[in-house]
């Protein structure tokens, strides 16, 4: 039986890979499968009520490889009723005009097939970036949790704990 949550990442250097078993590993047994993109047909999303995505962004504003491969397939997806939250991994540093410009893309992209998005994040939790298009449209939080495992990788694990239970809470298992 699948558990409540579907999972779904990309990862090319195991960063993205290593944020999704923490959060499987934080949520505890039997809420949350994982499925690694690359190796999990697109149409296991229809498996879950509840999901959440995890992207990268590459060089200037690119999504991951195995994001970039599905693209075109997200608009066949149907989300409406589905709530969904996303994170995102970049280097505000060495990209900070493009900081996590994938996960906006991303949020975008599923909002727009009906997804119902949980799970923003502040702006303010000491980032130093130039732009991006995962903030929301009021611009005071990016549209899911943002992490920095170039540049803030010890802030990490205090951020998902932080943030996996408003996540846990917004999609409200009990019905």
């Amino acid at each position: 039986m699948a558990a409540p949550i579907g999972l779904f990442y990309g990862s090319t250097t195991g960063n993205t890979a290593h944020v999704a078993e923490r959060l499987f590993q934080l949520a505890g047994p039997g809420l949350i499968d994982l499925h690694d993109i690359a190796d999990t047909a697109l149409a296991a999303v229809d498996d879950y009520s509840c999901l959440i995505f995890g992207i990268s962004t590459w060089d200037f504003g690119e999504q991951q490889i195995d994001w970039q491969d599905l693209w075109p397939a997200l608009d066949a997806l149907d989300l409406q009723g589905r709530r969904c939250a996303f994170f995102g991994l970049g280097d505000q540093l060495g990209y900070g005009d493009w900081y996590l410009d994938a996960m906006g893309l991303l949020h975008e992209r599923l909002q727009a097939r009906g997804a119902l998005v949980v799970g923003a994040w502040p702006c303010t939790e000491d980032y130093d970036f130039r732009a991006s298009l995962a903030l929301n449209d009021a611009g005071d939080c990016f549209v899911g949790l943002v992490l920095d495992e170039d540049s803030q990788r010890s802030e990490t694990d205090a951020r998902l704990e932080r943030w996996l239970p408003q996540v846990l809470a917004a999609f409200d298992l009990s019905d």
